[in-house]
């Protein structure tokens, strides 16, 4: 007994004084400052090592190499060395010994100390990870989560098994730095309506009040972009911490979120402001070709003319140095900034020409639609392009990319349809949906009518194909049976063969799921009638329905594109009252989600409509939101800038007609002069011909003017004025003579105060000639700006006579006798 009391205490001091030497070890790794001397500490003590000595030691590791700049870390260094791999020896065999926090974190440190994904140190720290799934702490499990997701493991059965653990845990995550981290890592195997979970915990736990969230909202974003999901609630919050956090919004974090925002079709006019002030002032700092590129990318749609001087002179400097990625991102940027400047061109197509056999298919697709979009007339690089085209084309197995290289060859120029073409697009045909047979009919019409001009014998070919092109077209149309399904191919459908081929059989399909209609995709419908510029009373009147419904439901912002709809058709749905005011109740009490342009477009679309709630009009028509508004717009493109400004000014011409009670002065004089005398016209063939038939019927040419401006600049094809009598009033002071026409241009010389009264009486005809744009298709319905055009001439005192296309060209009035009395 006396012997085993013995051996007993001294296992004891034995075991106490280790316990203290450990502690003490563990102590001093923890407190290194090089990693030099953790190899050191390591190296002396290999055998008393434990696995939580192995654990801190790599950690402290990636620790010390954390607090570096990027530019002076030695992971190399610190990866090659002796007693790293006999660190990572000690791991791999004491990994079934290690508590699950500290597997996730030996794991999480190799990872960042870019140890290779295949090492058999990460292989084992996965396998039991994995093994202890159930048992891990939710911040162990999102950083074992964003582990595989590195490591390009999405779709993995692991992180299947963690997604089923974050839903079955969803309610009690109340971190968002582990919900954001995994969210991104599990978004590969989600369903919908687990990520419909995720979007309204995430907006429930994201704050807008810190800078520390900047890294959570990017993380959300780029969850966003990986569903393909543009939910504006979550975006709207994100991009309010983006602008919270100009601190931290560097170049690469701003390239990031341009990047993010790009691919999800979502755009804010205050952080490009940000971000543009941001990267004015650090332009000098970027030389390097890869910083250079990121700059010029996010710089150049939005910069003025002096700074993006320089950024093509720096381009033009730095091209020689520009990898096949950055030609690419710099082609595209030129292209958005519709930028012709011959010499930057030119150096990007010398520079071309050693990297265009390293591009992959879908590379060298989009390098076509730049370069031709650009035009580019180097033939040697075009002909190369053609050859490897050709040579993807041959090989392709893949639908979609077949559709898309036929699509770009039909681009090059002197490009004619071959029997390869026409083989490859007939044996995908039935594997193609209505996306990529638009792409393939699309080249085969611009084929086709190449063909003609230049009296070529492949137009049969062309032929023959589009006719299977349109079997398949209808044959997928009457097969569909899921609205969604059928939304979501149709969003890149357009053009000619859209238009005149499977427009109204698409229209029928949407009719026959119509029950299908839910608040989830009235938007999408609404753009694609939009698109078909087609009036479709059932469909549309669904929409208005499921809109009343479902209020709540939809975000201001897709309400905005809902009301475009009827407003650009001109269409009252039943309850036409109820739908306006439902919409504009919710919008008005949303003001806050859009940004001043987007006001802009909505009180537009209202005033068309015929609506103008006091709350918006008194929130545009203000000097600090129009002040406002001048800054975000040297932001926008300069479509959207001259969209934005045709818009205010035809909102502020229509609250002076209809709403006098607002006082809002008319404040566009000058920029309509500008608009009118910059954009002038000639009167043309029709017009003159017209103006002689009148002027025959009036009594002469001074019966009647041509081209004429009105109050708030209202251009009337012909003016007429007739006395009590009806009879013609004759223009003494205009005394344009029939032979002079050809040479009249816009009259501007007519202002409100220049107007002289009519006698008792008398009244001004406005005569308009109404071309295919102001209707529906295939309709005689008038399109809500025709509509507001007339309204608002009689406002202005006309009488006013309008006639369509379809009537002037029709057998009623094929005869001079028939237009002069009809």
């Amino acid at each position: 007994m006396l012997c085993l009391r013995k051996a007993y205490l001294f296992a004891l001091r034995r075991y106490q004084a280790r316990t203290l030497s450990s502690d003490l070890l563990l102590s001093q790794i923890n407190n290194c400052t090089h990693e030099d001397e953790v190899f050191s500490l390591v190296g002396r003590n290999k055998a008393r090592l434990s696995e939580k000595h192995v654990g801190i030691a790599l950690n402290v590791l990636w620790q010390l190499q954390k607090k570096k700049p990027l530019l002076l870390r030695t992971s190399d260094y610190v990866r090659n060395h002796s007693q790293f791999l006999a660190l990572c020896i000690l791991a791999e065999n004491k990994v079934e010994h290690m508590e699950n926090e500290v597997i996730v974190d030996t794991l999480y440190s190799i990872q960042r100390l870019n140890v290779e994904d295949h090492d058999s140190l990460a292989g084992v720290l996965v396998t039991e990870a994995w093994k202890r799934l159930e048992r891990l702490s939710l911040p162990a499990l999102s950083k074992f989560a964003l582990c595989l997701y590195k490591q390009r493991r999405q779709f993995s059965p692991v992180i299947g098994k963690i997604a089923h653990i974050v839903d079955m845990k969803l309610d009690s995550i109340e971190d968002i730095r582990i919900l954001s981290v995994l969210m991104i890592s599990i978004s590969d195997v989600i369903s919908q309506s687990f990520r419909d979970r995720l979007l309204k915990k995430a907006e429930q736990l994201l704050g807008e009040e810190d800078e520390v969230y900047f890294n959570y909202a990017k993380r959300i974003t780029q969850f966003l972009q990986n569903v393909k999901l543009t939910y504006y609630p979550l975006l709207e919050k994100c991009n309010k911490i983006f602008l919270k956090s100009a601190s931290q919004l560097d170049l690469h974090n701003i390239s990031i979120i341009f990047g993010l925002y790009e691919q999800l079709g979502f755009d804010s006019a205050e952080f490009r402001l940000v971000a543009k002030r941001l990267l004015s002032e650090s332009i000098d700092d970027y030389h390097d070709p890869e910083t250079f590129s990121k700059l010029f990318f996010i710089l150049g749609p939005m910069a003025g003319s002096k700074v993006r001087e320089r950024l093509l002179v720096t381009a033009a400097h730095v091209a020689e140095g520009f990898s096949s990625h950055q030609v690419l991102g710099i082609l595209k940027t030129m292209q958005k900034m519709k930028c012709r400047n011959s010499h930057l061109l030119k150096k990007m197509v010398s520079v071309l020409h050693k990297h265009l056999d390293s591009y992959h298919v879908l590379q060298l697709i989009k390098l076509t639609q730049y370069l031709m979009l650009l035009r580019c007339h180097d033939q040697e690089l075009l002909a190369k392009l053609k050859t490897l085209l050709f040579g993807f084309l041959k090989s392709s197995v893949i639908p979609a990319d077949t559709a898309a290289i036929i699509r770009v060859l039909a681009m090059l120029p002197s490009s004619q349809v071959e029997e390869i073409i026409v083989n490859k697009a007939t044996a995908i045909l039935p594997q193609c949906n209505l996306q990529h047979l638009n792409y393939i009919a699309t080249a085969l019409i611009k084929w086709n009518h190449y063909d003609q001009l230049h009296w070529q014998n492949t137009s049969e070919l062309c032929v023959k194909l589009l006719q299977k092109i349109n079997d398949c077209g209808f044959q997928r149309l009457r097969k569909a049976g899921n609205l969604n399904l059928l939304l979501e191919e149709l969003t890149h459908v357009n053009g000619e063969w859209f238009q005149e081929v499977i427009r109204e059989q698409t229209v029928a399909t949407c009719q026959h799921l119509i029950d299908q209609v839910t608040w989830a995709n009235v938007l999408q419908l609404s753009f694609f009638l939009i698109k078909t510029n087609h009036r479709c009373p059932s469909l549309l009147d669904r929409i208005a329905s499921v809109t009343v419904e479902n209020t709540d439901k939809i975000h201001p912002f897709e309400m905005y594109f809902i009301l475009c709809l009827f407003s650009v058709l001109n269409y009252d749905p039943p309850g036409n009252e109820e739908f306006f005011e439902s919409c504009i109740q919710h919008l008005t009490s949303n003001l806050s989600c859009f940004e001043t342009h987007h006001l802009v477009l909505l009180g537009y679309v209202l005033a068309v409509a015929g609506y103008f709630p006091p709350a918006l009009i008194k929130t545009i028509f203000n000097v600090s939101f129009l002040s406002k508004l001048d800054a975000q717009l040297e932001v926008l493109s300069d479509t959207l800038k001259q969209r934005v400004r045709s818009r205010l000014m035809k909102l502020n011409r229509a609250v002076c007609l209809e709403c006098p009670e607002f006082h809002i002065p008319w404040f566009h004089e000058h920029y309509c002069h500008h608009i009118f005398y910059t954009g002038r016209s000639r009167i043309n063939p029709l017009r003159q011909h017209i103006h002689k038939m009148l002027a025959e019927i009036l009594g002469g040419s001074h019966y009647t003017r041509v081209s004429v401006l009105t109050p708030y600049y209202y251009e009337i094809d012909f003016e007429c004025i007739l006395d009590k009598n009806k009879k013609p009033l004759s223009y003494m002071a205009q005394n344009i003579l029939l032979g002079a026409l050809e040479g009249i241009h816009w009259r501007c010389d007519i202002k409100v105060e220049e107007r002289k009264a009519l006698p008792p009486g008398a009244q001004r005809i406005a005569l308009e000639l109404l071309d295919s744009k102001a209707f529906i298709k295939g309709s005689h319905h008038l399109k809500g700006e025709a509509a507001v055009k007339k309204r608002h001439l009689e406002m202005l005192g006309y009488r006013v006579i309008q006639i369509p296309h379809f009537e002037w060209n029709s057998m009623v009035l094929s005869t001079k006798e028939q237009r002069e009395h009809g």
